[in-house]
C-alpha cells in the first residue's frame, strides 16, 4: 500500500493542484482513464468544500489530502479542521450516536456531498465538531503499472 498525503491552505487557487495531483496518481495507480474526471470532480468537489469550511472557521488551518492504494481500490480522503455543529445538531435531532453511520443526502446536499456520491464508486463521510473527513475510492489495478 502507497500513501501520499498532501497539505495546503484555504485558497481556492491550491483546489487546482489537488485535482491535479489526485488524477495523476489515480492514472499510476491504474484507475481506468474513463474514471479520471469523476476522480478530478469528486476531488475538487471536496476541496472546495472544505476550502469554504475553512475561509469561515478556520482559515489559518491547512486543509489535508491523503491518497491511497489499497487492494485493488484507489482511495482519496479529504480531511478539514472546520467545525461541523450543524451535522452535530442533526445527527443528533436523528439520535445517530454512531460517528460513522452516513448523514441522509438530504442533511449533506448543502456541502457537496451529493456530486461527490454521484462521481465516486464509495464514499463515506465522518463529520465532527473537529472537522469533516471524506473519504471516496475507485476501483483500481496495478497491471503493469508501478505502484505510488
Amino acid at each position: 500500500m502507497a500513501t501520499v498525503e498532501l497539505t495546503f491552505s484555504a485558497l481556492p487557487a491550491h483546489v487546482r493542484t489537488a485535482r491535479l495531483v489526485a488524477t495523476a496518481i489515480a492514472r499510476r495507480t491504474g484507475v481506468e482513464e474513463s474514471l479520471l474526471d469523476e476522480v478530478r470532480l469528486a476531488v475538487g468537489e471536496a476541496c472546495s468544500r472544505a476550502v469554504e469550511a475553512h475561509r469561515l472557521h478556520c482559515p489559518g488551518e491547512p486543509i489535508r489530502i491523503e491518497l491511497r492504494d489499497d487492494l485493488g481500490r484507489f482511495e482519496v480522503t479529504v480531511t478539514d479542521s472546520a467545525p461541523s455543529d450543524e451535522l452535530e445538531q442533526d445527527r443528533a435531532l436523528l439520535q445517530l450516536d454512531d460517528p460513522f453511520v452516513q448523514l441522509p443526502d438530504a442533511l449533506m446536499s448543502g456541502f457537496g456531498i451529493a456530486v461527490i456520491v454521484g462521481l465516486a464508486d464509495d464514499v463515506q463521510v465522518y463529520p465532527s465538531q473537529k472537522g469533516m473527513r471524506i473519504r471516496m475510492s475507485w476501483p483500481a489495478s496495478t497491471n503493469g503499472l508501478t505502484p505510488v
